[in-house]
């Protein structure tokens, strides 16, 4: 008795030496992995990034690991299975997000000029034959991904409350990034196309893109800003300190990585103006 007391014993603690560091508390992690939406290119977006990976390394007392997917599908993916903690999202690959992970959590969202949304703007080739927002129709007309909202859901709502159905009046081509589409417009391999009004100012100002072989033929309505979300399994203390290391971001080299001049709270209800764009498009939210 005594000897199978002792087997049993050490059976028992042999038992909870292995699966000690296979339960690693996923609700306070030692590493924050933080994704970023990869709308430009991931080399240029990690190395940008590194300053905000110093200032949450120092204010959370965590190691970060700055992640860019190869697409928004796989951000989602990544959020949904738990791959990362916080995640930069577009508007709408939140809302697809949030459908599919309905434990995920916005917190807060850019602010430019005081506002915390943004326009797309619908831009052609000033030599092509789209010289105004009807013109659409008949010719192929260039969006980023699937689940941009500035780069596709906007621009597409836009289009089809004046009269213009995408594969029915013109012909919908995906070109995958934002600046993909400016380059393509600007270069003629379309003669018109959609991507964020904050993007397209940015390739502008770098010299990437030529303004002068592009025209803007229109702006959408108004979308909420970008979102940062987070786990919403993780311990309510973390959620808070990682609220507030955002918020409480004042380094304008840090928010010029996110676009903005600052970041306020935010709530999963300030994107509903995106599940509305999406009945306009008769789009079955649960099935993209």
């Amino acid at each position: 008795m005594k000897r199978r007391s002792l087997l049993a014993a050490a059976l028992a603690a042999g038992t909870l030496m292995v699966a000690g560091p296979v339960l690693a508390d996923k609700t306070n992690p030692d590493k924050l992995r933080v994704a970023l939406l990869p709308d430009e290119n991931a080399s240029t977006l990690i190395q940008n990034a590194q300053p905000l990976k110093k200032y949450l390394e120092q204010t959370l007392k965590k190691d970060v690991e700055i992640i860019v997917t190869t697409d928004y599908s796989s951000m989602i993916e990544a959020m949904r299975f738990g791959r990362i903690e916080v995640g930069y999202f577009g508007p709408f690959s939140y809302v697809l997000a949030k459908s599919k992970a309905p434990e995920i959590e916005p917190f807060a969202v850019g602010v430019e000029k005081g506002k915390p949304n943004y326009n797309s703007i619908l831009i052609a080739n000033v030599d092509g034959p789209v010289k105004e927002l009807n013109d659409v129709r008949g010719h192929p007309f260039a969006f980023g991904d699937q689940a941009s909202t500035s780069s596709h859901l906007a621009p597409r709502a836009h289009l089809a409350k004046n009269g213009l159905k995408g594969d029915v009046d013109y012909k919908v081509v995906h070109l995958g990034k934002h600046d993909a589409v400016a380059r393509a417009v600007a270069a003629g391999q379309v003669p018109a196309g959609a991507l964020s009004e904050q993007i397209y100012r940015t390739l502008v100002d770098g010299k990437k893109i030529d303004p002068a072989k592009i025209k803007q033929i229109a702006l959408s309505d108004p979308i909420p800003n970008y979102p940062m979300t987070l786990q919403g399994y993780l311990k309510p203390e973390l959620k808070e300190a990682i609220r507030r290391a955002f918020v409480d971001l004042k380094d304008p080299v840090i928010l010029k990585l996110f676009r903005v001049e600052g970041l306020a709270p935010a709530t999963d209800k300030d994107y509903d103006v995106l599940r509305d764009m999406a009945k306009i498009l008769n789009l079955d939210i649960a099935k993209l």
